[in-house]
Order: structure tokens, then C-alpha cells, then sequence
């Protein structure tokens, strides 16, 4: 008899934010523990950020921020980061290009699982982004949707990532990112632009207030460090998997 040979599954996460350096505060730490066990990673951001700076002007900042996305993202080894380019205060879930360039990702990447902004947050922005999301995994699952890329489904399980500073946030689930908090700090270092306008604008150090964060959610879960999440929790997002790293 011949051995059964078994193909391994690579896993495949799309992590989806707002402005450059959303997925970096918020679910970094867990993005690189999911490379660590040999998942496949992608990022995307939606807003190009170009109103982040007082003195940078927009067309140049959204430069600078797409660079710096994407030294960060190569920080923690992401396979591909990708930029659109809604403007600061722009995005909106009826954008009908933006909606579609979402759906093409997520038709090209094929994820196992969605991280995104929480459905309520500070920001409208961040908001737009978590219904884009939502309705754009709709969208990948239509069959006479006009696009070059093969259709996806329309039910992917997914995950909210924690608010910034935890503001009005109750995770039900933690990862321990531990061992993962000084890269997920190195990576947030790399957008200098609002490392600095922080700093000289609100007085805050940036790297130390995530670094506190998530320290907080450590407290919360008895490890020294972690992210917090919660499903998306309605019809098919779900999956019998332990999708978490």
C-alpha cells in the first residue's frame, strides 16, 4: 500500500484597517504570531492618511504613509500590503470603487478569516471601513460581479480588532503576544510621521501608550501582553475552527 500522502493547509489571514498604522496598534502583535505557526498574511488599508500630518502637505503624506505601511509590514513579514486610496474623512461603505478594489483583495487572497475595525469606534472612518468590509466580502461571493479574479465566498468568519486605547471595547477573545510585542513595536515605530506629530502635537509617546494598551489587555487575561477581539457576530460568520492564533 502506498502512504497517504497529506497536503498542508496554509491558513490565510486578511487583516483590513483604516489609516496606515491602525493594524499596527491594534492587531499587529497577533498578525505575526499567526506567521510564526506558517500562516500566509496579508494587509490592507483603506484611507491613504494623507490628512496626518499639520505641516506635510496630503499628496506628499499619502506617499510617505504608504511607504511606511509598508516598511512595516515587512517588519513583521507580510506577505503583501496592500494600499487604496480613499482620502482622510472619505471612506465610505457605498464607495462603489473602493467596495469593488476590497472585493478583488479578498477574491485574490482567499482568507480563512477577516480582521477589521470594530462596527462602533471613535473615528467615523474606522466605522465606514468595518461596514466596507463586511459588504465587500458580499461582493467577492457574487458570481456575475464583473471582476478578473476568480469569485470567493460570501461568508467569511470574521474578527473586530480592539478600539484605539480600548475605549468602549469588551474582547471575548485574547491573544498573548508576548513574545511578539517588541516586533509588534518595531513595526509602529516605522510611521515616524505620526510618532512624531504625537509627540509634538497631543504630548503622547505612541510607542508607549500601545505598549500600555496592550500591557492592559495582558492584565486582563494573566499574560504580559495581548490583543483583544470579538466576532463579527451575526448569520455564517463563524466557523467550527479555532481561527486565533
Amino acid at each position: 500500500m502506498f502512504p497517504t500522502v497529506v497536503r498542508e493547509v496554509v491558513m490565510r489571514v486578511l487583516a483590513i484597517g483604516c489609516h496606515p498604522d491602525d493594524l499596527e496598534i491594534c492587531c499587529f502583535g497577533t498578525l505575526r504570531k499567526y506567521i510564526e505557526q506558517g500562516a500566509d498574511v496579508y494587509a490592507c488599508h483603506v484611507s491613504n492618511g494623507d490628512q496626518g500630518h499639520p505641516l506635510i502637505s496630503p499628496e506628499e503624506l499619502a506617499k510617505i504613509r504608504a511607504d511606511e505601511a509598508t516598511k512595516a509590514g515587512k517588519t513583521i513579514g507580510v506577505k503583501e500590503v496592500f494600499h487604496l486610496d480613499a482620502p482622510d474623512m472619505y471612506a465610505n461603505y457605498y464607495d462603489e470603487k473602493i467596495l469593488n478594489e476590497l472585493a478583488d483583495i479578498i477574491c485574490l487572497v482567499r482568507p480563512d478569516l477577516l480582521i477589521t475595525h470594530n462596527d462602533q469606534d471613535y473615528h467615523p472612518d474606522h466605522i465606514e471601513v468595518s461596514k466596507l468590509v463586511s459588504k465587500a466580502a458580499f461582493l467577492s461571493g457574487l458570481p456575475h460581479r464583473k471582476t478578473k479574479y476568480q469569485m470567493y465566498q460570501s461568508f467569511i468568519p470574521t474578527f473586530y480588532m480592539d478600539t484605539l486605547a480600548g475605549v468602549d471595547f469588551n474582547p471575548t477573545h485574547y491573544v498573548n503576544i508576548s513574545n511578539q510585542i517588541e516586533l509588534k513595536l518595531e513595526a509602529l515605530a516605522k510611521h515616524q510621521t505620526q510618532v512624531k506629530w504625537m509627540a509634538e502635537h497631543d504630548n503622547i509617546d505612541f510607542i508607549d501608550m500601545v505598549r500600555t494598551c496592550s500591557k492592559y489587555r495582558g492584565f486582563q487575561c494573566g499574560v504580559d501582553y495581548a490583543e483583544g477581539f470579538r466576532p463579527h457576530d451575526v448569520y455564517q460568520r463563524h466557523s467550527t475552527k479555532h481561527l486565533l492564533p
